[in-house]
C-alpha cells in the first residue's frame, strides 16, 4: 500500500518530569503488518512513551526514526501528517455532532470556512466497507454505544492518513462480544499493511492478538519477547519483579442477608430515569459481583447505597433498618464501608495528609479524642499501623495524598474502611486505574473481608476481575438487572450478550443499514 509506514525505530528515549524519570533509555520498535503490545504497570512509562511518538510531550534524549529517517514531532499534527495516529482511551468525539461531523472536525475542505460533509461521508463509507467499520456517518456519536464510538476513532485516524495507530487500553470499557469485534478490525488492519501499538494490561488479549510484547518497568525497559509461546508468569515477573499469589476462593456458604435492595428507582444527573426497579440481595459471606459497561446505572446504583444519590423510590435495607433516607456518616456508623467509583472525588481530599485521610470519617470517634479535644498521638498510631498494614507506600503521614500512586491511594482508602470492621462494603471498581501489583493486593484483601463475614458487593467493568472474586454475579443494562447467576453456572460470553441487552435465546440485534452508503 502506497505510502505506508515500513518501521518505527524509537532509539534511547529519555523523559524527564519534575522529579521523575519517566523514560530512562528505552528502546522499541514497531513493523509494518504487526501489532507489538506495551506492558506495564501504573508509571511504567508506556503512555508517556507513546505519547512522545504521538508529538504530545517531547523528548529529552534518543531519537525517533520513521523508515530510516531521523524526525522530531511537536506535536500531535506533526505525527499525524508523518502518518501516526493514536486512539486514547478516553474518546475525543463531540457527541452533540454527526459521526461525519466528527471525522471532518479539523480537516482542509475545498469549500473554505464549510464543512465539505458528501466528500467525507464517501470516504467514510469506503474506509467502513474496507475494514468492516460498520459506522452510519449521519448517526449522532452521543447514541452510539462505546464499540462503535470507538469504530469513530479507529476511522478518523484511517481517515487522516495514518498507517501506524496506537491503541491506549482499546479494550477498557468494552464487553467481550466488542472485544471480539475490535480485534477482528485490528487484525484486518495488520493485513493491510497497518502496524499497531496494543497497550494493555489484560494479559490474555495481548498473548492473543500482539506478534511481539514489549514490557516496561519503572520507566525501564525489562525485554522484548516474542507473544507465541510466552508464559504468562514471565509476563507478570517482568512487570512487578515478582511472582502473583493465586486467589485462594474458599467454598460458598453464604450466611444471613444484610443488604436489601428493593424495588430501587433513581435518575440520572439529566433528570432521567437511570435506575429501574433495582432487586438485589447481598448475604455475608458473600461477594456479588455486579457486570455491566459503563454508564447502565451501575455508578448511580453505588451512589444511592453511599447517600450521595437521592432515591426516588424503593427500599435500602441495611441488617434490616431502612437507611434510604440516612446520610453517608449515619450508613457508615450502621456498619457500611465504601470504596468509591471516584476515589479522589469521593474518597479522599487531595490537598489533606496520608494521616488526615485516614480520618476522613471517623475525627468524632471517642477512641480518638481526650474529651472535647483530638488525641494526635492515639491518630498518628493509628494511621502508621494501617499505612504498615496495608504496605501503602508514602514518605510520611504528612504527605499530601495527591502525591501518592493511585493504587496507594485505594490501598489508604481500602484500610481505612475495612479498619471499622464492616458489616457491608460497597466496592464500586476497586482496582480501576490501579496496576497489577496493586490489584493483587486489593483481590487478595476483598477476599479476607468476605471471608471474615463481611456483604460484599462489587461492581466492575472486567469480568475477569469479577469472575476471579464473586460468588454470584448480577448483570445490569439500561438501569435493568438482567439476571443474577451463581458463578459456576454463567460464562464470559453469555454475561457479555447480557451487558449488550441480549437474554440468552433472543434473536440478534440486526445491524443498522447505513443508508448513506447506499448507490
Amino acid at each position: 500500500m502506497a505510502g505506508m509506514i515500513q518501521q518505527v525505530q524509537m532509539t534511547g528515549i529519555v523523559k524527564r518530569f519534575p522529579g521523575v524519570l519517566a523514560c530512562n533509555n528505552i528502546d522499541f520498535d514497531l513493523h509494518a503488518g504487526e501489532v507489538h503490545a506495551l506492558l506495564g504497570e501504573n508509571g511504567a512509562g508506556k503512555s508517556t512513551l507513546m505519547k512522545i511518538l504521538y508529538g504530545m510531550y517531547q523528548l529529552d534524549g534518543g531519537s525517533i526514526a520513521i523508515d530510516g529517517a531521523v524526525r522530531r514531532f511537536h506535536s500531535p499534527a506533526d505525527s499525524l501528517d508523518a502518518g501516526i495516529g493514536m486512539i486514547h482511551q478516553h474518546f475525543m468525539l463531540v457527541p452533540t455532532m454527526t459521526v461525519a461531523q466528527n471525522v471532518a472536525l479539523g480537516q482542509s475542505s475545498d469549500k473554505k470556512f464549510l464543512l465539505d460533509l458528501k466528500t467525507v461521508t464517501e470516504r467514510i463509507c469506503e474506509l467502513s466497507a474496507a475494514y468492516g467499520l460498520k459506522v452510519n456517518p449521519n448517526d449522532l456519536v452521543g447514541h452510539l454505544s462505546v464499540g462503535e464510538q470507538q469504530r469513530v476513532e479507529i476511522i478518523k485516524a484511517l481517515y487522516r492518513g495514518a498507517s501506524i495507530i496506537i491503541l491506549d487500553e482499546p479494550t477498557a470499557v468494552l464487553t467481550p462480544q466488542e472485544v471480539d469485534d475490535l480485534f477482528i478490525i485490528l487484525k484486518k488492519m495488520v493485513k493491510e499493511g497497518h502496524g499497531l501499538v496494543f497497550i494493555s494490561h489484560k494479559l490474555h488479549e495481548v498473548t492473543a492478538l500482539c506478534d511481539r510484547i514489549t514490557v516496561l518497568r519503572d520507566g525501564c525497559k525489562m525485554g522484548t519477547r516474542p507473544a507465541a509461546g510466552v508464559e504468562r508468569h514471565e509476563l507478570i515477573k517482568m512487570m512487578v519483579g515478582r511472582d502473583l499469589k493465586e486467589l485462594s476462593h474458599r467454598d460458598y456458604k453464604p450466611g444471613a442477608e444484610r443488604l436489601t435492595i428493593t424495588d430501587v428507582r433513581a435518575s440520572g444527573d439529566r433528570g432521567t430515569e437511570t435506575l429501574k426497579g433495582i432487586n438485589l440481595s447481598v448475604h455475608a459471606g458473600e461477594i456479588l459481583g455486579l457486570a455491566g459497561v459503563s454508564g447502565n446505572g451501575q455508578l448511580e446504583l453505588a451512589e444511592c447505597l453511599i447517600g450521595i444519590r437521592k432515591v426516588d423510590s424503593g427500599r435500602i435495607l441495611l441488617d434490616g433498618l431502612d437507611i434510604a433516607s440516612m446520610k453517608l456518616n449515619e450508613r457508615i456508623a450502621k456498619g457500611m464501608a465504601i470504596i468509591p467509583e471516584e476515589r479522589m472525588r469521593d474518597g479522599a481530599v487531595n490537598d489533606f495528609s496520608v494521616q488526615d485521610n485516614v480520618f476522613l470519617h471517623d475525627h468524632t470517634d471517642k477512641e480518638f479524642r481526650t474529651g472535647i479535644f483530638l488525641n494526635f498521638k492515639k491518630m498518628a498510631a493509628h494511621a502508621k499501623k494501617l499505612v504498615g498494614e496495608y504496605t501503602v507506600k508514602t514518605p510520611t503521614l504528612e504527605t499530601p495524598i495527591k502525591n501518592l500512586s493511585g493504587g496507594n491511594i485505594q490501598k489508604l482508602i481500602m484500610a481505612r474502611e475495612l479498619a471499622r470492621k464492616p458489616t457491608v462494603l460497597i466496592a464500586a471498581q476497586p482496582t480501576r486505574g490501579v496496576d497489577i501489583g496493586a490489584s493483587e493486593y486489593i483481590h487478595q484483601r476483598l477476599l479476607m473481608q468476605r471471608d471474615a463475614g463481611t456483604a460484599i458487593l462489587l461492581t466492575s467493568e472486567d469480568l475477569d476481575e469479577l469472575y476471579a472474586l464473586s460468588d454470584r454475579i448480577a448483570v445490569i443494562y439500561e438501569g435493568t438487572i438482567m439476571g443474577v447467576f451463581l458463578r459456576q453456572d454463567t460464562d464470559i460470553q453469555t454475561l457479555g450478550l447480557l451487558m449488550a441487552g441480549i437474554r440468552p435465546g433472543d434473536a440478534p440485534k440486526p445491524d443498522l443499514p447505513i443508508a448513506s452508503c447506499e448507490g
